[in-house]
């Protein structure tokens, strides 16, 4: 095992990502042989399996790469779910029913995120207030705001084949009658940004090292509120571009939820390497937990089984994970 992790190739990659991939692949299987023997008639190897799988993991992806930046700090952010929902409900409104350009309306969704990302990332690092209650807080804020912006009402988001419906191409589009998953190449391209600026940039070590030892970094003389609010921008911007990925593959948006997608974004990083006690990260990591989480949201669905069983599957690898973490951070210390 210690000759496979000294390995150049293993080195690069990452040996608990090249682990999750292995998983990834070996859970495919498994749907493939399962999803015949439990539904009668019914495949999980075809293209537009895989394709809507890839729909899901494209706003999951870009919620979970934000949420990893506030985990590494060693704090939490239970609201990307609503306030994704909220962005996408207020740029839908104005788009359908008020005719704002969509142009216009794709900015103000990424500039709802950012908004709660600066509010959340200024009570938590300047007012001091603990990151669980200030996005709980913020979550529910995020509901209401939506709520009352639509008055109640579902927003539904133009089809392809609508004037404004060209935004889908960001998602998937279609070549000679064939969906080609465009959005996985925006979601690639946002995780090599994200990486680049956790690991190679200033600001992604500071992030880092405000998670593993804060008072130290703190009487080195760093501006350590700063680089702590930045990380919770970071996040609401990348949630409120999650909202355009989501319109762009569901259509429609109902008031009131999004929160069961916390738990999955969060259960992405997690999967993927995150300490859920900060300072370590991995954003090739959090990408391939969230295919896992996309993946078996698809394999059971597929198998005729209710979406519930996929959130008790996710929570017990999350424990899992969690506690492997705990148990390693033990022995090294």
């Amino acid at each position: 095992m210690e000759k496979i992790k000294e390995n150049a190739f293993v080195k690069k990659i990452g040996f608990n990502t090249l682990v999750l991939l292995c998983v990834m692949v070996v859970l495919y299987i498994l749907f493939a042989i399962a999803t015949p023997l439990i539904k009668t008639n019914a495949s999980f190897v075809s293209y537009s399996r895989i394709v809507s799988a890839l729909n899901y993991a494209y706003f999951l992806g870009f919620l979970a790469l934000g949420v990893t930046f506030v985990i590494a700090t060693g704090g939490i952010d239970f609201s990307i779910g609503p306030v994704m929902f909220c962005s996408a409900l207020i740029s839908g409104y104005m788009l359908t029913l008020k005719g704002v350009p969509l142009p216009v309306c794709l900015l103000v969704s990424i500039l709802v995120g950012t908004i709660f990302g600066i509010i959340n990332g200024f009570l938590v690092a300047y007012a001091g207030l603990p990151s669980f209650i200030t996005s709980m807080a913020s979550m529910m804020i995020a509901k209401g705001v939506g709520s009352v912006f639509t008055k109640t009402q579902s927003v539904s988001w133009p089809q392809s084949a609508d004037a404004n419906g060209w935004f889908r191409n960001l998602v998937k589009m279609k070549v000679n009658g064939m969906d080609i998953p465009t959005g996985l190449i925006y979601l690639i391209i946002g995780a090599v940004i994200c990486s680049i600026i956790l690991n190679k940039t200033k600001a992604g070590r500071y992030i880092l090292c405000i998670g593993s030892n804060r008072e130290a970094v703190r009487l080195s003389g760093v501006n350590t509120k700063k680089w702590e609010m930045l990380a919770y921008i970071i996040c609401g911007l990348l949630a409120g571009l999650a909202a355009i990925f989501y319109v762009g593959a569901y259509t429609t948006v109902q008031p009131g939820l999004g929160d069961t997608f916390n738990n999955e974004a969060i259960a992405g990083c997690v999967m993927g390497g995150t300490s859920m006690t900060g300072g370590v990260a991995s954003i090739a990591g959090t990408l391939v937990g969230v295919l896992i989480i996309a993946l078996l949201q698809e394999g059971i669905l597929a198998m005729g089984f209710q979406i519930n069983y996929q959130y008790i599957i996710t929570g017990i690898i999350v424990l899992v994970v969690v506690y492997a973490d705990l148990r390693s951070r033990r022995r090294r210390n």
